[in-house]
């Protein structure tokens, strides 16, 4: 019921949430004023930044490179511009501390620390913590080559030292709230299958409501014919009777305590008067076919052309929850799709079932994880992904000013889909997040991201990085 179109969109939003607001992770700037100590410490802090990023790359693993190298900090190292700079030096002059990388790297290599990472590589963060708090902290090699740096102290180390750890921080930080972005990503998919639950129920309240005001009509003091002998058609409803005895809808409702009559019985009354005096509800009542198609299609048409048109509802809606504003053009659809699968059950001359009318929350557990997967995949590869972009845009000689940040996140979204779930066809994840472009982002959106996301591909393939 909840199908990967939806969740696609929920995904993005919830990514251009979290990038924007989770803490920037950066190397700590030179000191204000600094003293000897300190100009020394940020020295030797930057250095052993460095050597990390060297033992990382110099610790190969047979068939996959560098494993460590693919960590998120030290691609956030390598993205930095302080450390660019590092790396730009260290290309020209020597590394004060390349002594120590081949025999660290080769300790890393061999040690528990590594053999586990290995099994548990989303661990990155404490991997590196740990690496420096055992094997680059106490390193003799490197106490050496520090004596010679200008300023040399030991309370410069150890000042240089805290500042790799809390760097480590900083990072871990700026990772803190995946698992609050994932739980509100939970939340928003349930409250989209609430959504689903409550369209259902509408019918049966309306139908309800109608009811009850022509009680009250033949209780008048005055009463007219059709008072006292209102045509029945609309409250014998078969759809209405068949969403009404429904086991699935009722436990859902009374478990989650959903009534739009004890909730909004005003908007239900204004839904109910819409629908009386609209053309629709005339034809259906004037109609003498009376069955359970006919009553189907009705209630497919009043939802499509009047509630789901609806400004007082929509409005509703929108108060109600912030999820539902992009929720009810696809619950809608499957609403009216639900409409169908009970009148296909309650078919005596249909052979085989349909199963159970009311559709599941997902199709499959593939897309149950579907979500949580891909948001992670972005946000663990979202500077190599940005990279990827960057490259596509100097090689078309196209402006980064002209990316809106919205293009940004639904280009690292289609490539964290399109790099890690090969079942899925490219050219259906294109369409589905160019179309995403059209509506959530600017009005050439669209266009560009379809021609950029294109040239990604096409250098990926080149490179040997994107083989289906």
């Amino acid at each position: 019921m909840i199908n990967r179109v939806l969740i696609r969109i929920k995904v993005v939003q919830l990514l251009y949430s979290y990038f924007l607001v989770q803490s920037n992770f950066s190397v700590e700037s030179q000191p204000t004023a600094p003293t000897k100590e300190k100009r020394f410490a940020y020295s030797l802090y930057l250095d052993y930044l460095y050597l990390m990023m060297q033992i990382a790359e110099a610790v190969k693993h047979r068939g996959s490179g560098s494993p460590l190298s693919e960590t998120r900090i030290i691609r956030r190292l390598a993205a930095d511009p302080i450390m660019k700079s590092i790396i730009g030096r260290y290309s020209v002059t020597p590394f004060p501390l390349r002594a120590s990388v081949e025999p660290l790297a080769e300790a890393v290599k061999n040690s528990t620390l590594y053999k586990k990472f290995l099994k548990d590589t989303d661990s990155d963060a404490l991997i590196w913590q740990s690496i420096f708090k055992e094997f680059i902290s106490p390193d003799p090699i490197i106490a050496g080559a520090a004596q010679s740096y200008e300023n040399y102290s030991l309370r410069g180390v150890d000042r240089a030292k805290q500042m790799v750890e809390d760097t480590f921080t900083q990072f871990s930080s700026s990772q803190d709230n995946i698992s609050d972005s994932l739980s509100d990503l939970k939340k928003s998919l349930d409250m989209a299958r609430e959504l689903y639950f409550r369209l259902l129920l509408l019918p049966i309240e309306i139908t309800y409501q109608r009811e009850v005001e022509l009680d009250e009509r033949r209780h008048r003091y005055i009463r007219s014919e059709e008072d006292m002998n209102p045509n029945p058609k609309f409250i014998d409803n078969e759809l209405v009777k068949l969403l009404a005895d429904s086991e699935e809808i009722r436990e859902y409702i009374e478990k989650k305590k959903i009534s739009w009559l004890s909730q909004d019985r005003e908007l239900v009354k204004h839904l109910l008067h819409v629908i009386v005096e609209s053309e629709l509800y005339r034809e259906y009542m004037e109609d003498p076919t009376g069955d359970l198609h006919s009553d189907c299609e009705f209630w497919r048409k009043v939802m499509r052309n009047i509630v789901f048109t609806d400004e007082e509802f929509l409005e509703t809606l929108e108060n109600m929850s912030v999820f539902w504003n992009d929720d009810i053009d696809i619950m809608g659809e499957f609403v009216l799709k639900t409409f169908r699968r009970f009148e296909e059950s309650a078919n005596p001359d249909r052979k085989e079932s349909v199963g159970s009318p009311v559709l599941p929350m997902y199709k499959d557990d593939e897309d149950a994880r579907f979500g949580s997967q891909l948001f992670e995949y972005t946000v663990k590869n979202h500077v190599r992904y940005r990279e990827y972009i960057d490259e596509a845009l100097n090689r078309q000689q196209w402006e980064s000013d002209r990316l809106a940040y919205m293009d940004v996140v639904i280009m690292e979204t289609a490539l964290a889909e399109i790099l890690n779930f090969p079942a899925i066809p490219i050219q259906a994840s294109l369409n589905e997040y160019i179309e995403m472009a059209k509506c959530y982002s600017t009005a050439k959106s669209g266009s560009f991201v379809n021609g950029l996301l294109a040239a990604v591909i096409t250098n990926l393939k080149e490179n040997g990085l994107l083989r289906k």
